[in-house]
């Protein structure tokens, strides 16, 4: 048994945010949630004073390289990685080498994760070698264990092959996600088309038309078909009026911001270099603070890292060659409270629940309230420590956050009655 103690119970499934003890039985389901629970004889007590004690966070988007890339991250380090940063379960996207476009791929990943603290799950890739040509076989995915079919990194140019695909996942209410980006108006991907940091690399950019094109053309095939669409890593004023306008009309449209669109804009890219180029890339503050609204009204439903580990090596080329993306798991809650919560735009509990409620129910995932009969998988939070990044559990480091000053960071996660620190 485990019981954790002195703890503020933070809950969106509940709506409790109050002190209470949780007790956790030998099978590692909650069996009590009471303002004071004696210490049984033999439990073992985790003292949570100062801290708030919540669901575990749920990324939908995450890159561990597994297989085919493991120099940058494997299954092992990327969960050890989420269980720094808080996170109770992750979803892993389907650009491995091999593509996962069979069941062997999310069985070996499944396989590999399976004594792992935090629960990862595989994502099925949309077409076949993410070729965009050919739907892969979406019931044979599904059956062996994908949350959702992605082809993320690589858009779904084919509009026809597109409404398919939303035909047939709309037909077997299966969750399809998106990575919008038309690749016409794209000259040079990781950094703002026509910005100073473009110039300043002798690069053009990638325009925000990009992404605003393709999520314009996917609600409405979205409204079409009744398809169940997540529009990932969403960055730029537009897109998220747009996707207000699509849920309004009632399209079933989700949308996922990351911490950096909601903290840094394309001023900051000079300073952090290739650490700081990503896709779709940083935007203007405009944008930045249009995210935050979304986030806030509910237009955007979650928060996800989109965690891509890379080399030092691939990271030091010059920026028009380096790989785009940047870590995120193990920062992402220090970011978003220090950006949205201590500026006054997120209370605590919105951001517990844009990232562990609302992305848990978009992806089927029960069982996730701090309330009895429940397995364990609470993160616990500290809201006001002064934090300061300089190593990872990842095998990457490629973040701009590495030395900056934020405030709190996830203490541990529980997972049944085990504990796993930070």
């Amino acid at each position: 048994m485990l019981l954790i103690q002195n703890g503020r119970v933070l809950d969106p499934y509940t709506g409790v945010d109050a002190p209470r003890d949780v007790l956790i039985g030998d099978d590692g389901v909650i069996a009590a949630v009471q303002p004071h629970i004696d210490t049984p004889a033999g439990c073992e007590v985790c003292d949570a004073a100062g801290l708030t004690v919540s669901p575990g966070f749920v990324d939908g988007h995450v890159h561990f390289r597994d297989p085919g890339q493991t120099q940058k991250e494997d299954v092992l380090t990327g969960a050890a990685a989420a269980a720094a940063g808080g996170y109770a379960t992750v979803i892993c996207m389907a650009n491995t080498l091999p593509t996962c476009d069979t069941p062997q791929i999310i069985q070996y990943v499944t396989d590999k994760a399976k004594d792992c603290p935090v629960e990862v799950l595989q994502a099925g890739a949309v077409t076949k070698g993410l070729k965009g040509q050919e739907l892969t076989d979406f019931d044979a995915l599904t059956a062996a264990g994908a949350p959702c079919l992605t082809d993320d990194g690589i858009n779904l140019t084919s509009a026809a092959l597109c409404r398919t695909a939303m035909e047939q996942a709309a037909a077997r209410d299966i969750l399809l996600s998106f990575h919008e980006e038309e690749p016409s108006l794209v000259p040079s991907p990781g950094v703002n088309y026509g910005s100073a940091a473009a110039k300043q690399f002798g690069v053009p950019g990638a325009m925000a038309a990009a992404e605003t094109a393709m999520i314009a053309r996917d609600i409405a095939l979205a409204l079409d078909t009744g398809a169940r669409v997540v529009f990932q890593h969403v960055s730029c004023g537009q897109s998220v009026a747009l996707i207000r306008v699509g849920k309004a009309l009632g399209a079933r449209v989700y949308a996922e911001v990351t911490p950096h669109h909601l903290s840094l804009t394309e001023d900051d890219v000079p300073a952090h270099g290739t650490y700081a180029r990503m896709n779709p890339p940083l935007r203007c503050e405009a944008d930045r603070q249009a995210l935050i609204e979304g986030l806030r009204d509910g237009t955007i439903d979650m928060i996800a890292t989109d965690h891509a580990p890379h080399t030092e090596e691939e990271k030091a080329r010059e920026f028009a060659k380096a790989p785009s993306g940047i870590t995120g798991l193990e920062t992402a809650f220090s970011v978003c409270n220090t950006y949205l919560v201590k500026t006054g735009r997120l209370t605590p509990m919105q951001l517990i629940d844009k990232m562990s409620k609302s992305p848990a129910e978009i992806y089927g995932l029960t069982g996730r309230a701090v309330a009895e009969g429940n397995l364990a998988r609470l993160v616990l939070l500290d809201w006001d420590s002064e934090t300061v990044y300089k190593t990872y559990h990842s095998k990457a480091v490629n973040t701009p956050f590495t030395g900056m000053p934020l405030t709190g960071a996830p203490c541990a996660i529980v997972t049944g009655t085990c504990v796993t620190a930070r």
